[in-house]
């Protein structure tokens, strides 16, 4: 692939800070909903939103319908984690610990689950064994959310 056709390194960095900022904003709403509703309704909302929106770009954009194998059932399993997610955030937002240290917890299950796919190979991904820096990178996450957690509401 020559120079030219290579994409700027920096789209990656504004996609990766912006999905950050939507993220910390989806949080957000969600804990506002679950403060003035319930977590059952704080976790419904987005998720019947969401269907709602992709049920409309359906009907708009009209896509062929591909002919690929039936899924593996573990894929469904999204949703149910992410509906759990979304409920976990909204009470954990309504605590002390507030966005900052919800998203840090986020981050650390992520690095953590993300080291266990890599040593078992999950998700038809190739087996990697996680070197000293894996493990460097996971202590400073988990040392900056507690620290967030423990001594960053400053009262």
């Amino acid at each position: 692939m020559s120079q030219a056709s290579q994409p700027n390194p920096m789209i990656y960095f504004s996609a990766a800070f912006g999905t950050g900022g939507l993220l910390s904003l989806m949080v957000l709403f969600n804990g506002t909903l679950a403060a003035y509703g319930s977590l059952f309704f704080a976790s419904w909302v987005p998720h019947l939103t969401g269907t709602f929106a992709a049920l409309l770009f359906l009907v708009i954009l009209k896509p062929k319908r591909a002919h690929v194998a039936r899924p593996p059932l573990w894929v469904y399993l999204g949703g149910v984690s992410g509906a759990i997610t979304v409920m976990l955030t909204s009470a954990t937002l309504n605590s002390a610990l507030a966005l900052s240290g919800t998203i840090a917890l986020g981050l650390a299950g992520q690095m953590v689950f993300s080291l266990f796919a890599d040593v078992r190979g999950l998700f038809g991904l190739p087996q990697r064994t996680p070197v000293p820096r894996d493990f460097v990178a996971l202590a400073l996450i988990i040392a900056g959310s507690l620290i967030l957690i423990f001594f960053g509401s400053g009262t």
